[in-house]
């Protein structure tokens, strides 16, 4: 009785697994499809409010705040550089 409730543990946590990792390919191609928004002209920064890391944007796609030190960092646009 123990190894027939074991095989059918064992059956379902391998399920689950194989279907957690089928749902985030599924997500993954949805996020490489969506179109790129050039906004290098903009001058975007991501900009960590804890160390003041920050990340220049020049394509946008999904938009996704990305985490710096546990904390989501701050949206800034500056004014256009001089070229």
């Amino acid at each position: 009785m123990r190894l027939l409730f074991a095989i059918m543990l064992a059956l379902a946590i391998a399920g689950l697994g194989i279907w957690m990792l089928s749902a985030i390919g599924r997500n993954r191609d949805a996020v490489q499809d969506a179109p790129l928004e050039d906004v290098d002209p903009l001058d975007v920064y991501f900009v960590c409010g804890e160390c003041g890391t920050e990340f220049r944007v020049e394509k946008l796609g999904e938009l996704q705040i990305p985490r710096h030190c546990g904390e989501a960092m701050l949206v800034e646009q500056r004014p256009a550089r001089m070229s």
